[in-house]
């Protein structure tokens, strides 16, 4: 049997962590890294993976940065072999990438709004799971990172809610599809204030104090990326091994919204 720190120890495994530049997605490739995976940080913008790269490259760790837009099929794929050439394989993948910054009542939606926030939250997920399961051997993880806005109404998010509804659905129906092979789990932070998140509810760094109070967290502070890398570490690890079709939610106890 296992002890606690093997059961978490993530030596051995290769990670493709999307929209892993800033934020969240940096929290969990950090956090995957310093449990001893190789991570593969994926993103659009060039620069911010590379600098998420060699930071963890110089603490030791196994790191390569692919510029990858999600939304495109070919570039998906591309980085799941650029996983497997660079490192040996494929064992867990996180599809992070995603996000809107439009806070609107859905009378006021623009159309390209909707296909765009389906595409990138809901349509990538699903390319991604495809990609992903395609190039992993018994024993891998995929994790969604999702949302409260998935399991409740959010006045202003109806696009973004829909998304996340559908990705806890992907979440549910591969863990079944899937399992015993892999193992598909989702993680729905609360709070984070990250850049996408304060320009979604139209706050900047300066007024944390104020989002804080608004959210009413019982556990007195806002989350992390650390916080949301530490699950995500749970779910890839094989201390839950016996996990999949699971939503973890994150959020300091607050409601979601």
């Amino acid at each position: 049997m296992s002890t606690a720190p093997e059961l978490f120890n993530l030596s051995g495994h290769v990670a493709v962590i999307t929209g892993g530049g800033r934020g969240i997605g940096e929290g969990i490739a950090t956090a995957f890294s310093e449990a001893g995976a190789a991570v593969v940080v994926a993103a659009r913008r060039t620069e911010e993976i590379e600098a998420v790269a060699a930071s963890i490259r110089a603490n030791g760790g196994q790191a390569i940065a692919v510029t990858t837009d999600v939304l495109d099929d070919d570039a998906v794929e591309a980085l799941a072999q650029a996983a497997v050439d660079e490192f040996g394989g494929l064992t867990d993948w996180v599809n992070n990438a995603g996000g809107s910054a439009m806070k609107v009542p859905a009378m006021e939606l623009p159309r390209d709004e909707w296909d765009r926030t389906l595409a990138l939250n809901l349509t990538a997920v699903y390319v991604g799971c495809l990609t992903a399961a395609r190039h992993m051997k018994p024993g891998s993880s995929i994790i969604n990172i999702t949302s409260g806005a998935g399991s409740g109404p959010v006045p202003g998010s109806v696009h973004y809610g829909a998304s996340k509804a559908g990705t806890n659905s992907i979440t549910w129906t591969l863990s079944a599809e899937f399992a015993p092979d892999i193992r598909v789990n989702a993680v729905a932070p609360g709070a984070i204030p990250t850049e996408i998140m304060l320009k979604a509810i139209g706050h900047d760094e300066s007024e944390l104090d104020e989002v804080l109070e608004k959210w009413n967290i019982p556990m007195g502070r806002l989350g992390t990326p650390q916080d949301i890398g530490a699950a995500c570490l749970y779910l890839s690890s094989d201390a839950a091994s016996w996990v999949t079709g699971e939503i973890l939610r994150v959020g300091g106890g607050a409601k979601p919204r």
